[in-house]
């Protein structure tokens, strides 16, 4: 049978988080369905920051009421999630009954403070606070990720020890992560970096899952995709048309491409599950909400190769 790979939809938060023109609340679900029309399973559909610092997501709670009525809808099949950033996001987000909550904090000190305003250690300790918030409150029902953010380089310290990357997993897992998200949040990772951290990363994770977080911007997204494919890891958050970016990587040309990705993970023989034309489509549906906004992808230039799909003789 045909190795599984999977891509969770990041568009809807971390592809909007920047976008100045607010995204009305029926577009993003809009947005929801069509993903999972195309074969998403998994979404990242809001985060649960205090409208003030990230206006975006001032309406979290309404788009989270209408993708858990899709999931509903889907008989479990499609897994909304929310990025949190602390307990009070958490909180929010159990309290709406979300299945999937993913925590961000980051391996650099500098980005963590200028990110979500605290250090590394109180990042952790609020970890472990949500972790004991959900046994007590939805223990089984509720998946927590941890996110471990600027695991490939920092734009505002420059290196990153990996050894403190693969100390700061270690401890996530033994706090009780449900999965492990490394990102290359500024885009500074290369191919061999990512074999060798995430490789060791997902030795040290045994059967939790690992999965892997890429921006584009410096054109090494798909090839650290091929570097994390290497390592070992099969899930991959990605970014309908590559919106999306950090805030504090000036410059940068957001995350890797859902559609894209789809079609380097389709044809190197691994089964997505998603219908990459229609992604294209809804691509396109989606450039004309934001027209002030950069789309990246080969995919929507290119479109399908006349031998995608078909059976590659391997004898010469």
């Amino acid at each position: 049978m045909t190795e599984k790979a999977y891509i969770r939809e990041v568009g809807l938060r971390d592809g909007l988080q920047l976008v100045k023109d607010f995204v009305a609340t029926d577009r993003k679900l809009a947005w929801c369905r069509a993903s999972v029309a195309a074969g998403i399973q998994e979404a990242e559909i809001t985060s649960f920051v205090p409208a003030k610092i990230v206006p975006q997501f001032a309406d979290a709670e309404d788009v989270a009421k209408g993708a858990l009525a899709l999931d509903e809808a889907r008989n479990g099949s499609f897994v909304p999630a929310a990025l949190v950033p602390n307990l009070k996001g958490a909180e929010r987000a159990m309290a709406l009954g979300m299945p999937k909550i993913n925590y961000v904090m980051s391996v650099s000190e500098e980005h963590n403070l200028a990110n979500v305003r605290r250090s590394v250690a109180d990042s952790v300790e609020d970890f472990g606070r949500i972790v004991s918030l959900r046994d007590q409150q939805a223990a089984g029902s509720v998946r927590v990720a941890a996110g471990i953010a600027t695991a490939f380089g920092c734009t505002i310290s420059g290196a990153v020890s990996e050894k403190r990357v693969l100390k700061l997993a270690e401890t996530l897992l033994e706090m009780g992560a449900d999965e492990l998200i490394v990102a290359d949040t500024v885009g500074y990772g290369n191919p061999a970096q990512v074999r060798r951290i995430l490789g060791a990363i997902v030795k040290v994770a045994g059967s939790v899952p690992v999965a892997a977080h890429f921006h584009d911007t410096r054109g090494l997204g798909l090839a650290n995709v091929v570097g994390a494919l290497d390592a070992g890891v099969r899930r991959f958050d990605a970014s309908l048309g590559g919106l999306g970016g950090c805030p504090f990587a000036p410059g940068a040309t957001g995350n890797i491409n859902t559609e894209d990705c789809a079609f380097l993970l389709e044809s190197m023989g691994f089964d997505t599950g998603l219908d990459i034309e229609a992604l294209v489509s809804w691509r396109r549906e989606v450039e004309t909400w934001l027209p002030g906004e950069r789309f990246a992808g080969a995919m929507e230039r290119a479109g399908l190769p006349k031998s995608f799909r078909q059976p590659i003789d391997l004898v010469a």
